[in-house]
């Protein structure tokens, strides 16, 4: 049974990282999130990987502006789903992703940035490959 938090956090992360990829790369990027679940080096849930960053001291539930591990989190801008059609599609890879229907083939893939952007990170991790505006990759494994 799927739980609807990790349902509604998933596809959000979906529908604000990816909406405007090849149906590909947004399960591509709904996987990312699930592989991080799986990783110790990362929470160990789905909402949790979704709002991963730094919080204010004041409070824990109230993200550092543009430190957060998926941007949109924590831009200052509304997380309410505009696009009706795009979210419909998010929520069905968010689904399907969370019932184990894997539907790219980015593997192990822990990372992801846009073609517009070159972290600092990417130069230690392995390439995986591009699917639409993201490139992805993996840790080494050394």
């Amino acid at each position: 049974m799927l739980v609807e938090a990790s349902l509604i956090c998933l596809a959000l992360n979906v529908y604000h990282e990816a909406r405007d990829q090849p149906l590909v790369g947004q399960y591509a990027v709904a996987e990312v999130v699930v592989n991080r679940v799986y990783d110790t080096r990362f929470p160990h849930t789905v909402c949790e990987v979704v709002k991963q960053g730094p919080t204010y001291t004041w409070t824990d539930d109230f993200p550092v502006r543009h430190r957060c591990q998926f941007s949109w989190y924590c831009d200052g801008l509304s997380d309410k789903p505009k696009d009706k059609a795009a979210w419909g599609i998010a929520l069905s890879v968010a689904r399907d992703t969370l019932t184990g229907r894997p539907a790219s083939n980015i593997g192990y893939a822990t990372h992801y940035h846009s073609i517009h952007v070159k972290p600092s990170w990417a130069r230690s991790k392995v390439l995986i490959g591009k699917i639409g505006d993201h490139i992805f990759y993996r840790w080494s494994l050394k």
